[in-house]
């Protein structure tokens, strides 16, 4: 007002006011920008957070689990403690995937409901963001997850869960002494079954060893002639991979039903080192590699056994499970989405939500069993996730837009 109109001092003044408004008005506009990104990084690491904390403690639970039937390495097979524990581990690598889609479920739902109960996404939708931002974050997080999930089941898993079956294949039994038991038969080695009466620390007694595959040949001078090998002894002592017996003897039978050959013995040193277990040391479909199963298709070149015509009917699920299976956590992602819908007429109950989405889950793992046995089925399965995803993305869009336009 004191200025005089059209003065060049006039006009100065105005234009530097004009531009201090101006940039403070950008000031703010940053500030609310820095603020939101850095509610967004809290909410992406909270969801993270509780993801992670999910997905490892029932994964630890089912190795627990696991772990004890992994027992019967140390117990019917002789394997040492630490192989025990080195193939418990690698098989963590197998159990944790499983877990990944409903650890996902469980921690984005706790969020959500957390937030709303305590009505912080009241105030953050009064403070100008978006419903469809905080979807977006869903999504950015859901993303994350898949890479991460893509990243276990493609390459992690097959290949710690075959080197697990090559620890198994390379490391030898320890000890014969934990699978021995007393009264009870044991067929834990490759053709040679046995029983004792008693054991006591490494003694045992009343000793019966029967041979079939030719792991006593050491003890029979014509081995082509021999049909199977049985020992009798009243009592022995084990040392790890060697056994020895006293008071007993060797029954040969042979071939076409020749007279037994028996020897009689006081003092019998058995090797025991070439004794194989009955553990399956060949690599399963599930711990081959990814690339491998999927050269079976893309490659003209199908030598392998597991590229046989049957075998591609186990192969498919496999690779559905570890390829197009992730791609269902953002459709996931996107039905605990509609618990941010809030309006009069459409109110979804949060156990629905949850029900709807646990659904999902059990429908894709029972459905990708029999994506290797019908072809209309597994492309819909392929196309699933992605129509989903579109659909419950534009229905949400829709929703949030009804609700602006209301308020």
């Amino acid at each position: 007002a004191s200025c005089l109109v059209g003065s060049e001092m006039c006009i100065r003044d105005r234009y530097y006011h004009r531009l201090s408004f101006n940039q403070r008005y950008i000031n703010y506009i940053q500030n609310i920008t820095m603020l939101q990104n850095k509610i967004f990084q809290n909410f992406f690491k909270e969801i993270i957070r509780t993801f992670l904390i999910i997905v490892f403690g029932l994964s630890i639970i089912a190795l627990t689990v696991r772990a004890v039937s992994f027992l019967k390495l140390i117990v019917d097979n002789g394997y040492s403690i630490f192989t025990y524990f080195q193939y418990s581990i690698l098989n963590l690598f197998g159990i944790t995937p499983k877990f990944i889609p409903l650890a996902f479920l469980v921690a984005i739902i706790i969020f959500i409901l957390r937030h709303i109960d305590d009505s912080e996404f009241t105030i953050l939708w009064s403070s100008g963001v978006k419903k469809i931002q905080i979807v977006n974050l869903f999504l950015f997080t859901s993303s994350v997850v898949l890479i991460f999930y893509l990243i276990f089941s493609i390459f992690l898993t097959p290949a710690a869960l075959n080197k697990s079956r090559q620890l198994l294949n390379q490391d030898e039994f320890n000890s014969f002494l934990p699978t021995i038991r007393a009264q009870q038969f044991s067929d834990s080695f490759k053709g040679f079954t046995f029983i004792v009466g008693k054991k006591i620390d490494n003694n045992i007694q009343n000793i019966f060893l029967h041979d079939t595959g030719n792991n006593l040949k050491q003890l029979t001078t014509n081995i082509s002639d021999i049909s199977s090998t049985a020992i009798v002894a009243s009592n022995g002592t084990v040392n790890k991979r060697r056994m020895i017996l006293f008071d007993g003897q060797i029954i040969s039978s042979k071939k076409n039903n020749e007279e037994n050959e028996i020897i009689k013995f006081e003092q019998l040193n058995i090797d025991l080192s070439d004794l194989a277990t009955t553990t399956i040391k060949k690599p399963k479909l599930q711990e081959t590699s990814t690339i491998k199963l999927l050269n079976c298709f893309i490659t003209s070149n199908h030598n392998l056994k597991i590229c046989k015509e049957e075998a591609k009917k186990e192969i498919l699920p496999i690779l559905m499970r570890r390829i197009i299976l992730p791609f269902y956590i953002p459709v996931i992602t996107l039905i605990c989405s509609i618990l941010l819908i809030r309006s009069q007429k459409f109110n979804i109950s949060k156990i629905l939500v949850f029900f709807c989405s646990f659904i999902v889950l059990i429908l894709t793992e029972l459905i990708i069993r029999y994506t290797g046995l019908n072809h209309t089925l597994r492309w819909l399965y392929m196309i699933t996730p992605f129509v989903f995803f579109t659909i419950f993305y534009i229905t949400l869009v829709y929703k949030f837009s009804k609700e602006t336009k209301t308020t």
